[in-house]
């Protein structure tokens, strides 16, 4: 077969959206989305069938990866085809393929994910997941024009930390706040404005990289900063500060480890007995808490991690933390603390290049003012919620997916081969360098697919609609429900039923919940521990 006889079997772009099909995902979704889609689908198909005028088999050609996933090749039969496809068969597979293309095409930025790990605060997925409030707050100042810099009252220019920075302030026990676009930027801006040229103190075991290779005493340099190490890694006493103190320096700086501990022969100065100095020798204290905890999480066995308002009570003149950890809102930047060293920073130049962008701002105000309520903020905003669930509700809900995917996979009619299904415990973790250390009893879904690897199995759930990032832990892949919303759980299932079948595996009869095909014996849900649920 010539390349030519392969290529004419490629439909046009014409024959595609003139499709029903095709007309109907128009309607839905912008027309130059599909359009491109379109295009890019049949290109691919153009490439598929020119390596196999030139002998490689469809296996090798599927190996080469399709920026749309796995699309089928209906109708091509291996290296050499003695048979070539039929502009029908391609035609089928383009129009397969073309939603799930289209949509990525009308929204080609970060794609949602289903995040299966227990990790809450997953940096490389986004961190905190925001409350519907705040996400149907970000859509409506989205879609047309708002407040943003205008006094209303006025009709005068106004300031964009209006909408914020008093419910921060109140909600912190400060007397003012400032925000900006992230919590390095805040460090960066506090340093600037209150110890350009001068001596920052700070303790060697809180010199911290806080990700992406950025640490404390890079940002003090770019700040115009001079650090100033004092006592140990892993002991310093307040000793060591009154010593290094002189005319040179001009902050007294505590950097919370919120990403790692040191334990064994410790010993750190307590932010109280800082600011008792600080107040001693007049210079202000600045506490860089980091992940912006506003709830005591002791009470839920997760360790004595300082709460924002901690910092505050215990008169620490300025706070820095960020907004898309432990606070639970979008990525940003939040300084509290003294009103006058605020207004020296809301001045500074610097303060434009670092400003919040008017959507952040947005989700952020609808997040502070749910902490207005403690109590409801710990229903509300999912972060707080995910961290404070039950390990026996997490059992439950595993339970519920686990047979949710038998259910799936039972739809899929395949054959034998055994994949087995089971609720595990399961530990988690804050993550975003929150709470280290701190393991959270949980439960997920274990599955194991005989004859397909868990890397395999936990890729292929990558790369389907939607994508779900799982874990892979003792020999199995794990998923865990402290990260998995209630209105994912079909989607889900779906996509983890999916995944199992297109890897080629098969139900064993003696693992398949409720009545399998054979009439067997079958398995039931299972609680944390492998004990069997009544």
């Amino acid at each position: 077969m010539t390349q030519s006889s392969f290529l004419r079997s490629i439909p046009s772009i014409s024959d595609v959206l003139e499709h029903p099909a095709a007309i109907d995902l128009a309607a839905r979704l912008p027309r130059w989305a599909v359009r491109n889609a379109a295009r890019r689908l049949i290109a691919e198909q153009r490439v598929r069938l020119e390596h196999l005028a030139g002998g490689q088999s469809s296996g090798d050609i599927g190996d080469q990866g399709s920026a749309e996933g796995d699309m089928a090749t209906t109708g091509i039969e291996g290296a050499g085809a003695a048979i070539a496809p039929t502009r029908a068969s391609i035609l089928d597979a383009v129009l397969r393929a073309l939603p799930a293309a289209a949509q990525r095409c009308a929204a080609p930025g970060p794609r949602p994910v289903i995040n299966a790990t227990g990790i809450v605060l997953h940096t490389n997925l986004g961190r905190a997941p925001l409350p519907d409030y705040a996400a149907q707050a970000v859509a409506e100042c989205a879609r047309g024009y708002s407040d943003l810099e205008f006094d209303l009252a006025t009709g005068e220019r106004g300031s964009r930390q209006d909408h914020v920075a008093g419910a921060i302030a109140r909600i912190c026990g400060a007397q003012a706040a400032y925000v900006v676009n992230n919590n390095a930027a805040a460090v960066l801006l506090c340093l600037d404005t209150i110890a350009r040229g001068r001596e920052v103190l700070v303790s060697r075991g809180e010199l911290v990289e806080i990700g992406g290779s950025f640490r404390v005493p890079d940002i003090m340099e770019r700040s115009g900063a001079r650090l100033a190490e004092v006592g140990t890694t892993n002991r310093t006493r307040i000793s060591d500060y009154r010593r290094a103190s002189g005319p040179e320096v001009g902050l007294l700086l505590k950097v919370h480890t919120s990403n790692f501990r040191i334990v064994g022969f410790t010993e750190e100065v307590d932010i109280t007995e800082l600011v008792s100095l600080g107040r001693e020798i007049g210079l202000p204290v600045m506490y860089d808490i980091g992940s912006g905890l506003m709830a005591d999480m002791s009470r839920y066995g997760m360790g004595s991690e300082p709460t924002v308002l901690d910092a505050v009570s215990a008169g620490a003149d300025l706070v820095t933390f960020s907004g898309d950890k432990l606070f639970g809102g979008p990525q940003a930047g939040i300084i509290v603390g003294r009103a006058d060293l605020i207004e020296r920073i809301a001045r500074n130049p610097l303060a434009r290049a670092l400003r919040i962008d008017k959507l952040t701002l947005c989700a952020l105000a609808a997040v502070a003012a749910a902490w207005e309520d403690r109590d409801a903020a710990e229903e509300s905003v999912p972060v707080a919620n995910m961290l404070t669930a039950e390990p026996g509700v997490l059992a439950q809900r595993a339970a519920h997916l686990a047979q949710l995917i038998r259910l799936e996979l039972d739809k899929a009619c395949v054959g034998p081969a055994a994949v087995n299904i089971s609720v595990v415990d399961d530990p988690s973790e804050a993550g975003g360098g929150s709470l280290p250390t701190v393991s959270i009893p949980g439960a997920g879904v274990c599955i194991k697919a005989l004859g397909v690897s868990c890397e395999e199995l936990q890729r292929r759930l990558r790369m389907g609609d939607p994508p779900v990032v799982a874990r892979v832990a003792d020999d199995s892949v794990r998923l865990h429900l402290r990260t998995v919303f209630d209105r994912d759980f079909d989607r889900l299932a779906a996509a983890t039923a999916s995944a199992i079948a297109s890897t080629g595996a098969r139900i064993a009869g003696s693992v398949v919940t409720g009545a399998d095909r054979t009439g067997g014996e079958t398995e039931s849900p299972r609680e944390p521990g492998g004990n069997v649920v009544s």
